[in-house]
């Protein structure tokens, strides 16, 4: 077993025994859909891609894709990406 997932396991096991929230022990994204019409992603690092069909944003070691028409990106903070438009796709990829 790779170090990175002991590692993983034992922050799993001890948010579950303190009852915290995984996206803050685990460095997990919150993602928030509001119909299909807004996206918000809490805990980014940043975005790899941006076009008016495509969004790409990174989250941990993966990366959130976001596909539509017209999206914009509405709030860009240092832990959260608010994304709008005709949101068609959500795909998380490594």
């Amino acid at each position: 077993m790779a170090w990175k997932e002991i590692k993983n396991r034992f922050k799993r096991q001890f948010s579950d025994y303190l009852e915290l929230p995984g996206d803050i022990m685990l460095d997990l994204p919150k993602i928030v859909l509001v119909g299909n019409l807004q996206l918000f992603i809490e805990n980014h690092r940043g975005i790899q891609e941006y076009k008016p069909q495509l969004v790409r944003v990174v989250v941990n070691d993966n990366v959130v894709e976001v596909t539509g028409e017209n999206l914009t990106l509405r709030n860009i903070l240092p832990d959260e990406i608010c994304v709008e438009g005709q949101i068609l796709t959500l795909t998380f990829y490594n």
